[in-house]
């Protein structure tokens, strides 16, 4: 039987989540651990698929994206919407969703023209409903 996750492997993850670059050396110390026990612990995490991989951040505003979307659409044109999704630019997630609605895409555009611009591409596939996030309250939360 497997262990599960203790304290230890979740303080480890959670220093992972806010900076995916530190040095064993370095989550070493703040777990009070040594290296080899701390790089074995993530190994096994990365084993048991819990760790399944490590992301850059990017600050979409310095890329010209910082207009954040959500919309939500009713189709019946499911691969359609989801090639489209793949293959849009402006496209950071597509989530399939239930309700009276069958998708939530999350959009990064420049502006509101180019917004309304994704938008008119979207008519084809149903009605749509769209929500422009004001400000990010809660990004990238550590859920251990």
């Amino acid at each position: 039987m497997e262990h599960p996750m203790d304290d230890i492997d979740k303080k480890i993850m959670a220093l992972l989540q806010y900076n995916a670059r530190l040095s064993i050396s370095q989550i070493s110390k703040e777990v009070s651990m040594s290296q080899p026990s701390v790089k074995e612990r993530i190994i096994k995490l990365e084993e048991k698929n819990i760790i399944s991989g490590y992301n850059t951040v990017f600050n979409l505003r310095e890329m010209n994206r910082g207009t954040t979307t959500f919309i939500l659409i009713k189709t019946e044109h499911c691969k359609e919407i989801t090639d489209f999704c793949e293959h849009a630019m402006e496209v950071t997630d597509l989530f399939r969703i239930s309700g009276e609605y069958n998708y939530l895409i999350k959009v990064q555009t420049a502006s509101i023209e180019e917004l309304a611009e994704f938008q008119d591409s979207l008519i084809k596939f149903g009605p749509s409903k769209s929500h422009i996030s004001l400000k990010n309250m809660l990004e990238n939360r550590v859920l251990i």
